[in-house]
């Protein structure tokens, strides 16, 4: 999971970077977007809107990835992992990435392990379950918006 943090981890940084910039003018996430549509920068790998972009499609995944985990109690974390992949991220990949997510998914950690790390203080089950249904309407406006923007279709290089 390492590597999905990580990439979060570089997206947020990337929307933080652009918001410390100028608190004022960006005080909606989307005027970062349409800023960067209008000035026809928003495609390229080092945009916010690409950052946006990528980070929605890793949330996607972890989602999928929780739904995964409560309706199968019987899966493997790595089963449960590369389920998720291939329904959320696997469509964007190139054969690289998509081959090293693979090998990724080979070295998961134990499924119990993992969910002992997640876990809080309450019940995961209903936690995950609460994040899923919480979270999901978040994403798909996300993904309206940059599909709005001609932003649905990028692949990774």
């Amino acid at each position: 999971m390492a590597l999905v943090k990580s990439d979060i981890g570089g997206n947020i940084t990337r929307l933080e970077a652009k918001y410390s910039s100028d608190p004022t003018k960006y005080t909606h996430l989307y005027t970062m977007v349409q800023e960067e549509v209008d000035a026809k920068i928003a495609k390229g790998s080092s945009s916010c809107t690409n950052g946006l972009l990528w980070l929605t499609r890793a949330m996607d995944f972890l989602v999928e990835l929780f739904r995964n985990l409560l309706a199968h109690a019987d899966w493997t974390m790595s089963q449960a992992c590369t389920d998720a992949y291939g329904r959320t991220l696997k469509k964007f990949h190139g054969w690289l990435a998509s081959s090293s997510f693979t090998v990724a998914m080979k070295l998961a950690s134990d499924r119990k392990k993992f969910m002992e790390v997640i876990a809080g203080s309450g019940d995961i089950g209903d936690d995950m379950e609460n994040f899923c249904s919480n979270f999901s309407p978040f994403l798909e406006e996300n993904h309206n918006f940059l599909a709005s923007v001609g932003m649905d279709d990028l692949n990774a290089s």
